[in-house]
This record gives C-alpha cells, structure tokens and sequence, in this order.
C-alpha cells in the first residue's frame, strides 16, 4: 500500500468521525456544569442537596437528549450522502 494511499484513508477515516468525537465531553460537560450550578445555588439558598441533585439529574437528561439528538441528526446526513 503507498503512502499517499493510507494517508487518505486515514483521513477520510477522521473526517466520517470527526463530528462524534466531541460528544462525549460535551455530554460530561453538560452534567458537571449543572451539577456545579445546583451546588452554588444548594449555599446561596441553604437548600442542600435537593437542588444539586435536581440540577445533576436536569444536566443528565439535557446531557443524554442532546447526544441522542445530535447523533441522529449526523446519522441522517450520512444516509443522504449515500
């Protein structure tokens, strides 16, 4: 196999994955900035846990709807190209 060869299936390789790859962050993301928001708010209105556990369980869900979301929609734009 040439090296020019590879180097193209290696980069249409990254290119097909490239938009999934930020989903895992973005989902932990999602689900610790909540959950640091329920905490600050937890101090502010003397309230702890119920609003951290609250917000942890609101940035999950948000978290999870917005992977699944975001999945199908690369998925479509696949199964139109081909």
């Amino acid at each position: 196999m040439s090296e020019e060869n590879y180097t193209s299936k290696f980069s249409d390789s990254y290119r097909k994955i490239g938009p999934y790859l930020g989903l895992g962050t973005q989902l932990a993301a999602t689900i610790i900035l909540m959950f640091f928001l329920g905490r600050w708010l937890d101090n502010q209105f003397n309230t702890e846990p119920f609003l951290m556990i609250a917000f942890s369980l609101i940035g999950g869900f948000a978290g999870i709807y917005n992977f699944i979301k975001t999945v199908l929609t690369l998925n479509k734009k696949i199964d139109k190209k081909n």
